[in-house]
């Protein structure tokens, strides 16, 4: 169980929440703090005051993934195959294993034709793809996602669930634009202006937003709203 309690960090504060294992979305609108939770909840920023624990433990001990909006800005290595392996190398793992991982991970997700490809040829959609196999390699038990797939059309996105749904991590904390598919998720965090609004599941939160522009598209078919 992931808890917060009494966070606070800039503008955002946080009295108590608890997140279980799953898949969870965090929904709201620009500037109501979601990217700053992630970032919390990843170990990059620390908390003015207020603690994060992860099943007990604080989360720079915690093997992390973070895939964020604009993923080329954090691409170090010319070839795809190289930025993939990257993590690994960094760990102290031999050359031979790592190369064995990387080739593994990139057949799995049907992804072998960028693997010689230069990182920064690629095209937007690639690269997050690419970040998000780079973000998983090592395994993280926990992965963040802040709107990685804010730059991928729905082919992309399969590609992409199908990637997540296979990396056996814990928790998988998603930050989206995309209502639709936060409403596939385990739970919902919808955060305002004012700070952490609703949690819950997504029937439990999005039937407090039936009249706003967080209301899944394909449930005001199904709802005839």
């Amino acid at each position: 169980m992931i808890d917060i309690s009494n966070l606070i960090f800039r503008d955002l504060a946080i009295q108590k929440l608890r997140i279980p294992p799953g898949h969870t979305a965090v929904i709201g609108p620009n500037g109501s703090g979601k990217t700053t939770l992630l970032r919390l909840i990843a170990g990059l920023i620390t908390p003015s005051a207020g603690a994060i624990s992860i099943d007990g433990r604080h989360t720079g001990e915690i093997e992390t993934g973070f895939v964020n909006e604009f993923p080329d800005r954090n691409i170090l290595f010319y070839r795809v195959e190289d930025e993939i392996s990257a993590p690994l190398r960094f760990r102290g793992i031999s050359c031979r294993k790592t190369l064995e991982m990387a080739d593994a991970i990139i057949r799995e997700a049907d992804l072998s034709y960028l693997a010689t490809r230069i990182s920064k040829q690629l095209s937007g959609g690639e690269k997050t793809l690419v970040a998000l196999l780079t973000a998983v390699i090592s395994s993280p038990r926990i992965l963040i996602l802040d709107e990685f797939d804010s730059h991928l059309d729905q082919e992309s996105i399969s590609i992409s669930m199908d990637i997540i749904e296979h990396t056996g991590a814990e928790y998988v904390i998603q930050c989206t634009q995309n209502m639709d598919l936060a409403a596939c998720c385990d739970q919902v965090l919808y955060l305002s202006e004012k700070g952490l609004q609703l949690t819950g599941t997504p029937e439990e939160v999005f039937s407090r937003l039936i009249q706003t522009c967080f209301y899944p598209g394909l449930w005001r078919i199904r709802d005839g709203t």
